[in-house]
C-alpha cells in the first residue's frame, strides 16, 4: 500500500508541465498535513521534477535529460538573474537553445531570432512582440516592464517573458557562467550515466532461501536486491547470508537489512569510494525510495577506465590549476611536478590557497603511483602539514615518494618546494582501482 508521501509524489508526476503548485493546494486535494506536502514537493524538487521561481512559486517542469544538462531551461533563467514573470508560465519548462542581444535594429535582429532563442533587451515593446512573434522568449533587462498586449500575447504562444534589474552585459554574462558550470558539471560521470534500462533481478521478503538458491543457478549471480510488500528496498542479499540456513527460511529474515544506496544523480566516483571502503561488490540505486536499478564494482571500474574528457568541457579549477605545471624527471617510485603559482591559485591575501595545495600534492603522489600501477585512483586520507608561506608568481615543485603499494592502496609521502625551501609535506593514503 502507497503512503501518503508517496501518492503525493506520483500525483505531482501526473499534473501536466506549468502547472504551479502548492503545499496548501497539494494538502486540500489529497487530505494531508501540510508539513508532509511540504516534504513530498522538496523531494520532487531535488529530483528534478518540479522548481521553485522566486515570485512565481513552484512549477512542475520536465525532468532534465543527462544529454540536455548544457542547456538551461527559462525557468533556470528566471533564478539566474533574480528575475520576475511578466507572462507565458507555461512555457518556463522550455530550453534556452541561444540568447540573443537586442542592441541593433529589428529588421537586422529578426535574423538571428529562432525558436527556442532568448532576446535581451531594454524598454522596445516593438522589439518584444517581434520576438514572441518569430518564437522567441524575451527578457527586459534594467527593470523595465512591457505593455498588456505583450503580456497577453507571452500568455497565449507559451513564451516567457521576463524582467530582471541588471544591465543587459551582466545579465549575458550571468548566463554564460550558467552554462559554462553545466559544461563542467556534464563531464562528471554519474550514476544515471551508467546504469541500464532494464529492471534488475530482484526477490521478496516473503520468499525462501530455496528461491535465492534457484535464482543464483538460473542467473549466475549471488547478490541480489530484496524488496519489502509495498515494492521498496528492504535489503540486499548474498551467499554469506544464506550460508548454513535452511532453505524454508525466509529471505527477510536472513538478508542485509538497510544496506547502502546511491541515487542516480551521485557521481561514480563517490559510488566507487563507498563500494571500495565498504568492501561491496553491489550498490543498489534508489529514487522516491524505490528500486531503480543496481551498479556493481565492475560497472564502476569501467566507467572510469572508459570516461574521457571531451574537449568541448568547461575546465574545472582543478584544470586550471594543473595545466600550469609539468612534469619533471622521476624515478621509478617517485614523481615531480613544477610551476609557478599564478593568481587563480591564490587566495584573497596573494598565497598559494589550500585547495590549490591539495590539488598540487594529490596529483603529484597519483603520478609517481601510475608509475606502477595502471589504475584509477581516489584519496582514502590526507595528512597535510603547511611550513612556509607561497606567493603569487613564486616557482614551485612538488616531489612525491611511494612509501608502500599494495594490490587496493598505495601510500605516498609528498613534499612542496619554494625555490631550496621545503614549504609543505603531506602524507595520502590512495585507493587504486583496477581498470
Amino acid at each position: 500500500m502507497q503512503t501518503k508521501h508517496d501518492q503525493i509524489l506520483q500525483h505531482i508526476e501526473e499534473l501536466p508541465v506549468g502547472h504551479k503548485i502548492s503545499v496548501r493546494q497539494i494538502a486540500k486535494q489529497l487530505h494531508v498535513s501540510e508539513g508532509t506536502a511540504y516534504r513530498a514537493i522538496k523531494e520532487a524538487e531535488a529530483e528534478g521534477i518540479v522548481t521553485a521561481i522566486e515570485r512565481v512559486g513552484t512549477v512542475r517542469i520536465e525532468k532534465k535529460q543527462r544529454r540536455d544538462i548544457d542547456r538551461l531551461t527559462f525557468a533556470e533563467v528566471v533564478n539566474i538573474v533574480d528575475g520576475t514573470l511578466l507572462g507565458g508560465r507555461s512555457g518556463l519548462h522550455k530550453t534556452l537553445n541561444k540568447f540573443v542581444i537586442g542592441a541593433m535594429e529589428i529588421d537586422a535582429m529578426l535574423k538571428y531570432i529562432d525558436p527556442g532563442s532568448l532576446v535581451i533587451v531594454g524598454n522596445r515593446d516593438e522589439v518584444h512582440r517581434a520576438s514572441l512573434e518569430h518564437g522567441s522568449a524575451v527578457l527586459i533587462t534594467g527593470g523595465f516592464t512591457t505593455n498588456a498586449g505583450v503580456i497577453e500575447m507571452a500568455d497565449r504562444l507559451g513564451l516567457p517573458i521576463l524582467s530582471c534589474a541588471y544591465d543587459t552585459f551582466s545579465v549575458a554574462s550571468m548566463i554564460n557562467r550558467a552554462i559554462y558550470d553545466r559544461l563542467i558539471k556534464k563531464d562528471i560521470l554519474l550514476v544515471e550515466d551508467i546504469l541500464g534500462k532494464d529492471m534488475p533481478i530482484v526477490l521478496r521478503v516473503d520468499q525462501r532461501v530455496r528461491d535465492y538458491q534457484n535464482l543464483a543457478a538460473q542467473s549466475g549471480h549471488s547478490r541480489f536486491p530484496v524488496l519489502q510488500e509495498d515494492g521498496k528496498l528492504g535489503g540486499v542479499i548474498a551467499a554469506k547470508d544464506v550460508y548454513g540456513q535452511s532453505e524454508e527460511a525466509l529471505i527477510g529474515r536472513v538478508m542485509t537489512r538497510q544496506p547502502l544506496s546511491v541515487t542516480p544523480k551521485t557521481s561514480v566516483a563517490s559510488a566507487a569510494h563507498m563500494m571500495v571502503w565498504e568492501g561491496l561488490e553491489l550498490l543498489p540505486v534508489i529514487e522516491f525510495k524505490r528500486l531503480v536499478g543496481v551498479v556493481s564494482r565492475q560497472d564502476v571500474i569501467k566507467a572510469l577506465q572508459f570516461n574521457q574528457k571531451q574537449p568541448q568541457m568547461g575546465d574545472t579549477v582543478e584544470d586550471l590549476v594543473l595545466a600550469q605545471l609539468t612534469a619533471g624527471p622521476g624515478e621509478e617510485r617517485s614523481a615531480v611536478l613544477s610551476g609557478d603559482v599564478t593568481p587563480q591559485m591564490s587566495t584573497h591575501h596573494g598565497g598559494l590557497s589550500p585547495g590549490a595545495f591539495m590539488t598540487i600534492l594529490g596529483e603529484t603522489a597519483m603520478q609517481a603511483l601510475r608509475k606502477l600501477r595502471d589504475a584509477n585512483m581516489l584519496i582514502e586520507n590526507a595528512t597535510l602539514y603547511f611550513l612556509r608561506p607561497v606567493q603569487i608568481d613564486q616557482r614551485i615543485e612538488a616531489r612525491a615518494r611511494i612509501v608502500d603499494s599494495g594490490r587496493k592502496v598505495g601510500k605516498v609521502d609528498v613534499e612542496l618546494y619554494r625555490g631550496s625551501e621545503l614549504a609543505a609535506k603531506a602524507l595520502f593514503t590512495i585507493q587504486l582501482l583496477e581498470r
